[in-house]
């Protein structure tokens, strides 16, 4: 059965939704309100789940070349004093190698994935559930129906919202700042230094490029810095390790808030959402990449065993998707309550046992989805 399917974003969920309907036989309209002239910055770390779910999307060879494998994460106090380390490229052995990337780079391989044209500055202004379908007006005051409407449109989706499928996202705490840095300190592997209620992330993404991200936990009222770059300068002016030469080096930062997006339920008639739209964390565990990617895999699995029965489907992706974004969710906040803790108490407690609570948590992940 042929299905009328939208997808709405282009982002790494939307892209990778698309491209997972493709290999199910399903040709999507694609829709982004963005200008096709927006470039993802900073950077992006995809472990070794993401890695599988894009070989099984048939996009891993063009990755390849691209960024820089990481082997070990290595954890250190604030001082750059060593806490513990993991063997990423043994925890994820039969999985997916671990990659530190730019996420203009990952976007242009999504982008080759997707098989059709993306109509960017093309906005969604209703919907409207009907019988069977879903119809659509779009900001230009084109109409059309469609057997199944996808939300990949992120943590503040609008079809969330005009579905009914739940309100805003919920503010983490977290304030992050994120940065490309050239010509900084030789750096092989992903680092974290870990401080009072901050951690500093440092990555080689390849071309003597370092991805930085840093986040520092601050009230709801607490407005963003005026200045990026010189909070963080005094931010983490007195860490350790590589951070004093990366400071010297930086010269932009992003900032962010993280939120957090927890729903009953997924779907409703034929609109379903995706990717962060649906269960969006904070980044701490780095996986918002990796379950968008196994998002479309299972999505795609799954109509294309029940085209027929659109909502019945998209019950059964439900099924497959939401005990494992849980999961994940669960993991992130653990590890943002255990940053948190004053470095006297975590500090020793990480030397003894951070190796075992962390492989852990990542092995749970390397079970099929």
């Amino acid at each position: 059965m042929t299905l009328r399917i939208l997808v709405v974003g282009a982002g790494i969920s939307g892209l990778a939704t698309a491209r997972g309907l493709r290999i199910a036989g399903f040709r999507p309209d694609v829709v982004e309100e963005l200008p096709a002239t927006t470039v993802p910055g900073a950077g992006i770390y995809l472990p070794g789940n993401a890695s599988r779910a894009l070989r099984l999307l048939g996009l891993d060879a063009p990755l390849r070349p691209l960024g820089h494998l990481i082997f070990r994460q290595v954890f250190q106090d604030a001082g750059g004093g060593d806490l513990f380390e993991l063997d990423v490229a043994a925890l994820w052995a039969g999985v997916g190698e671990s990659r530190a990337l730019s996420r203009g780079d990952l976007q242009q391989v999504l982008l080759t994935g997707v098989g059709g044209e993306v109509r960017y500055d093309t906005a969604v202004r209703d919907l409207e559930l009907i019988d069977g379908g879903v119809k659509v007006e779009f900001d230009s005051g084109a109409v059309a129906e469609y057997d199944l409407v996808v939300g990949a449109d992120g943590r503040r989706s609008t079809i969330r919202a005009k579905a009914g499928l739940g309100g805003p996202a919920t503010p983490t705490g977290q304030i992050v700042y994120r940065s490309v840095v050239t010509g900084g300190p030789p750096v092989s592997d992903w680092t974290a230094l870990l401080g009072l209620r901050s951690q500093f992330v440092v990555m080689p993404m390849g071309g003597r490029r370092l991805y930085c991200h840093a986040d520092e936990t601050a009230g709801p009222g607490t407005p963003n810095p005026a200045d990026p770059v010189a909070r963080v300068r005094e931010l983490f002016k007195d860490f350790g390790g590589p951070v004093p030469a990366i400071l010297d080096a930086l010269e932009k930062v992003q900032v962010a808030r993280t939120d957090e997006v927890v729903l009953e339920g997924w779907s409703k008639g034929s609109v379903l959402l995706v990717g962060d739209a649906a269960h969006a964390t904070a980044p701490t565990l780095a996986q918002g990449a990796a379950m968008a990617f196994e998002d479309a895999v299972v999505l795609g699995e799954v109509l294309k065993a029940g085209a027929d029965d659109v909502p019945a489907a998209l019950r059964a992706y439900e099924k497959r998707r939401a005990a494992r974004c849980d999961q994940v969710r669960g993991w992130t906040q653990e590890r943002d309550r255990t940053r948190d803790v004053s470095p006297a108490q975590r500090d020793p407690m990480l030397r003894r046992r951070g190796q075992t609570i962390f492989a852990d948590q990542l092995r749970g992940l390397v079970e099929p989805f």
